[in-house]
């Protein structure tokens, strides 16, 4: 009994060892996400669009031609965050569990700026545009209702 107690007690400092790195690196992007949007030449680019984005519906011709216009400010900041999938060569699948979860939140969080606020209609679009599972796709629809019951309580 005292070997299975011991063993179980190691296994659960692990488990919390695993935790800890994985909080740790969570607040780390809880207090630099899209910093880069504060300098150049993201700064002066979003200062013009974001007004113009939050109008519009997202992945709407419009949306596009609006984020084709920001050219050098969008392709900075995907390359200086990782919580994008345009991050990596390999989109979603170069991410780890920390960018995924930065970036579900940043999805939640974009959606509140445009105009039809639909965080169901954004995840299906991004299913199609980053190839992501059915899987994954239900991981973030119960992500949206745990966030949903949280803000409530």
């Amino acid at each position: 009994m005292d070997t299975t107690k011991l063993e179980t007690m190691e296994h659960i400092d692990h488990v919390r060892t695993n935790l800890s790195i994985i909080i740790k690196e969570l607040i780390n992007r809880q207090n630099n996400h899209d910093q880069s949007k504060l300098h150049s030449p993201e700064v002066e680019i979003f200062h013009e669009y974001t007004p113009k984005l939050k109008q519009l519906t997202y992945n709407s011709k419009e949306y596009k031609d609006c984020l084709k216009n920001m050219g050098v400010a969008i392709e900075h900041h995907y390359q200086n965050n990782r919580h994008h999938p345009e991050y990596f060569d390999n989109g979603i699948k170069g991410m780890h569990l920390i960018d995924l979860i930065e970036m579900f939140c940043d999805w939640v969080a974009t959606t509140k700026r445009h105009n039809n606020k639909d965080v169901n209609r954004s995840l299906a679009i991004n299913k199609v545009r980053f190839n992501y599972s059915d899987d994954l796709m239900e991981i973030f629809k119960n992500s949206v209702e745990l966030l949903d019951l949280k803000k409530q309580h």
